[in-house]
């Protein structure tokens, strides 16, 4: 199975150390989130910073250190308000959708939670009308993943405007394009009152989105009696059942990043997963 991590997570270093690290530890790909792995990297400087020169240096680092890189992080806000920072946050999005073609990078990975500064923000962030605006706001970047020859790959929360499998489904059905895709990350669609569907949750999720999930993040959860969110934590330390996600991630071959790992616990959360796996 392809397991990965987000470097981020890793032991600190150079990118070339992570990536290193992370194979020693049985990973084969990464999640690379450039300003959390990078010494001084500006999110909303990317279209200067993110050169060819930059992507020839990321590519040979992921060349020599024998991984792949699943997603490329550029979780900004897309559905902005304001128009000109709403440019400003596209063109970073243009430039990582770039620099993903040119390193190789299977997706570039995003989240749809609403502008603090939006109406959407304090009480209806799942709202229909968030839902449009944010349609109206990916449109654009849509446009820009099949020209730059990239996916964009969005994943549901629970607290955000894309929050549901459904809701998933239905963006995916409003701009219908090959570049459009899903992470799923099913701890994410849970809160401390669904909990007790998680199981019938994830299969809803397999069963919509289906061929268009490219990468699964991985990761496990408690909830807490009279807590709103559940707990998430690293693979194996929660009441996450995995058998119906490993199935669909062996049926279509997805790469699987780990999240919530510290270096100590991760390399026992790769092989929880993969005890798992062979039981099926």
């Amino acid at each position: 199975m392809n397991i990965g991590i987000r470097l981020h997570d890793t032991r600190p270093g150079t990118l070339f150390e992570r990536l290193s690290y992370a194979k020693e530890q049985g990973f084969s790909c990464a999640h690379i989130a450039m300003s959390k792995v990078t010494d001084d990297f500006d999110m909303m400087d990317a279209p200067r910073l993110l050169t060819p020169e930059r992507a020839a240096a990321v590519r040979n680092d992921l060349e020599k250190s024998g991984l792949s890189c699943a997603v490329l992080g550029c979780y900004l806000c897309i559905a902005t308000p304001d128009d000109s920072e709403r440019k400003a946050v596209h063109d970073v999005y243009r430039a990582h959708l770039r620099f993903a073609r040119e390193i190789g990078a299977g997706c570039v990975g995003t989240e749809t939670f609403a502008h603090p500064g939006s109406a959407f923000a304090a009480g209806a962030p799942d709202s229909e009308e968030a839902f449009a605006f944010f349609l109206d706001c990916l449109r654009p970047l849509v446009r820009a993943a099949e020209e730059e020859g990239s996916i964009l790959a969005v994943e549901p929360v629970v607290w955000h405007i894309v929050s549901t499998p459904e809701k998933a489904e239905r963006m995916l059905d409003a701009l219908p394009s090959d570049n459009l895709r899903i992470i799923l990350d099913s701890v994410n669609l849970l809160s401390g009152a669904n909990a007790p569907r998680a199981g019938a949750i994830i299969d809803e999720a397999i069963a919509r989105l289906g061929d268009k999930v490219s990468v699964l993040h991985m990761k496990d959860y408690r909830a807490v009696p009279g807590e709103e969110r559940v707990r998430s934590m690293a693979c194996g330390q929660g009441v996450m059942d995995y058998r119906g996600l490993l199935s669909f991630a062996k049926k279509y071959s997805l790469p699987m990043t780990l999240e919530d790992t510290v270096p100590d616990n991760a390399e026992s959360a790769r092989l929880h997963l993969e005890r798992a796996a062979a039981h099926l």
